[in-house]
């Protein structure tokens, strides 16, 4: 597989020229837009194989492309190497990633309009930038509160409107796609549909950006490789949430990977959010992890804050009150100032010109 990065700034008429070039040659390609670059792919093509080198010789005579990569990566549209730089994604007015950090905040499931706009204007006051809640909900029992559905998208565009937070939402089932994106800002996959790779090219092809949460059982690799299938669709807006895997541990609701954020700073240029709400299960271990999160070099951390706590009707365990929020904001916030993030060393993946 070779990958070409394109120089930025590359007209699109001088993009679309080349593609078609490229694939009159018999080269099929796929090719998104990421970060500052797009970002074209040719999964037919091997490195070392004799009309590979030729293909690469030719890309690398070609004007517009930067550089060509070494995609001996896999895979290689997430991949560091393919833009040589953290990519941000920009959702709404704000950029995630880049060196800002962002809050997602709200109730994990949208139950009534009074619950929302209460803790949506709550969230707002004490430093949020983007307002999180479910809809539809995907839930283990088939007895417990599955969401309200497309009412709850709707009390999500109210509360939308009337703080000013974009709204980041999750999708469950391909026939919701479109009444989703009509609504949210971001849409996102959750655990249970990681691996649901119809569901991911459906997704991809709004154009909305896309939160990508871990699978439980998911190796880093496999949840890249689902990333990949966002990226390959054409949608270089995919933000990466670890949200804890499955572990021999029971003291907890799951256990939170934080090694996969320095790690993932290291094999990918995608932005990484880590939700400690659904790793731990508890509300009063929400702020160490929050903390720990962001001092490893997390873009963002994504909480549920709930006035109602315990009664809530999903996942009150760990929803934490506005007031927590806002100690954490504030709490996480001098940490970060004072302590500068990891970086991780090491060598990226080869890049050629």
């Amino acid at each position: 597989m070779i990958v070409a990065r394109l120089r930025p700034h590359v007209p699109i008429d001088e993009q679309s020229r080349l593609t078609s070039a490229w694939r009159h040659d018999g080269h099929r390609s796929f090719h998104c837009r990421a970060g500052r670059h797009t970002l074209v792919t040719f999964p037919d093509l091997a490195p070392a194989a004799p009309d590979g080198e030729e293909f690469m010789a030719v890309l690398r005579a070609t004007a517009a492309v930067e550089a060509v990569v070494d995609s001996a990566q896999s895979p290689p549209l997430s991949s560091f190497a393919a833009t040589g730089e953290p990519s941000a994604v920009r959702v709404g007015d704000r950029s995630v990633g880049g060196g800002s950090f962002t809050w997602i905040a709200g109730p994990c499931a949208v139950e009534s309009a009074d619950q929302l706009m209460t803790v949506a204007r709550e969230v707002r006051a004490r430093g949020a930038h983007l307002l999180r809640g479910g809809a539809f909900k995907p839930r283990t029992s088939p007895y417990a509160f599955q969401g309200l559905g497309t009412d709850g998208l709707a009390l999500l565009r109210d509360a939308a409107a009337a703080t000013g937070l974009g709204v980041v939402t999750e999708v469950v089932d391909a026939a919701h796609v479109e009444a989703v994106a009509e609504v949210a800002d971001v849409l996102q996959i959750g655990t249970r549909n990681a691996q649901n790779f119809p569901l991911l090219r459906e997704v991809a092809l709004t154009g909305r950006p896309v939160l990508l949460k871990r699978g439980f059982g998911c190796t880093v690799k496999e949840w890249l490789h689902s990333a990949e299938y966002l990226l390959a669709a054409g949608n270089g807006n995919v933000l990466l949430c670890e949200r804890g895997v499955r572990t021999f541990e029971d003291a907890s609701r799951f256990t939170l990977d934080i090694t996969a954020v320095p790690l993932l700073k290291r094999l990918s240029h995608l932005p990484v959010i880590v939700d400690p709400s659904h790793a731990c299960g508890h509300a009063d271990l929400v702020a160490p992890l929050a903390a720990a999160a962001a001092v490893a070099g997390a873009d963002g951390v994504m909480v549920d804050v709930d006035e109602e706590g315990r009664t809530a009707l999903c996942d009150g365990k760990q929803a934490i009150t506005p007031d927590a929020f806002g100690a954490l904001v504030a709490r996480t916030g001098r940490i970060l100032h004072s302590a500068e993030p990891v970086e991780p060393v090491a060598e990226r993946a080869m890049v050629s010109r």
